[in-house]
């Protein structure tokens, strides 16, 4: 299993309400967005389905001329209703790669990779769940399991096939607002990730205490 063997689906589009409103993607950590960081962690994928907000898109085309003129393309594409939930928004995302798969060799990657875009230490972690997915093909769901126990449901990934089946199964978008992404994966055979300690890859940035632990500032008013 090779770098070339995936898309991703990145969820850039809640509502951050334990921020005041202030959109997590845009966030700044070491001079660069967390959508940025999230991006280039993801960056040997074959495609990348940013589902968020047009306000986007300036970022979404630094982070393309950054790795021009190659892999990966970039989609933004949003959930509908807007914040009707990461499952929702993972559906809509399945459905931008599947809008723009020609079917030539560049087309749909046999994996995807699901990533909420508020994970300071992503960095890492893609490669971890390429090897898990090498070293356990007959599985469909390859899922991170932090030192806690806790299954890290927006930071996996999925056999492609499988993933768009069972959107398509859940009603697609519209289906899928408002219930919980272990509802969309739950018929995926899968196989858990022992990270190594708490906090590692998975931290996540809910609260603004969460965001100072990384060295994040509030925004400027």
């Amino acid at each position: 299993m090779t770098a070339s063997d995936f898309d991703a689906v990145v969820l850039a589009g809640g509502r951050s309400s334990r921020l005041g409103g202030s959109p997590k993607a845009l966030l700044q950590l070491d001079g660069a967005t967390l959508l940025r960081h999230t991006l280039e962690a993801v960056r040997g994928a074959r495609r990348i389905a940013v589902v968020g907000p047009d306000d986007l898109v300036e970022e979404m085309d630094a982070f393309r001329r950054s790795v021009a003129p190659g892999p990966p393309r970039l989609l933004l594409t949003r959930e509908d209703p807007p914040f009707s939930g990461p499952a929702a928004g993972i559906a809509a995302g399945m459905t931008a790669l599947a809008a723009h798969d020609d079917g030539a060799a560049s087309g749909s990657a046999p994996i995807t990779m699901l990533f909420a875009c508020d994970m300071p230490l992503l960095a890492g972690l893609p490669e971890l769940l390429l090897e898990s997915a090498a070293r356990a093909p007959e599985a469909q769901l390859w899922i991170p399991v932090d030192a806690d126990g806790r299954r890290q449901q927006l930071a996996c990934c999925a056999g492609s096939a499988a993933l768009a089946a069972a959107v398509q199964q859940s009603g697609g978008a519209a289906g899928l607002a408002g219930q919980p992404v272990r509802k969309l994966l739950a018929a995926l055979p899968a196989v858990e990730l022992r990270l190594e300690r708490t906090g590692s890859h998975t931290s996540d940035v809910d609260t603004w205490q969460d965001a100072g632990r990384f060295g994040i500032a509030r925004p400027a008013p």
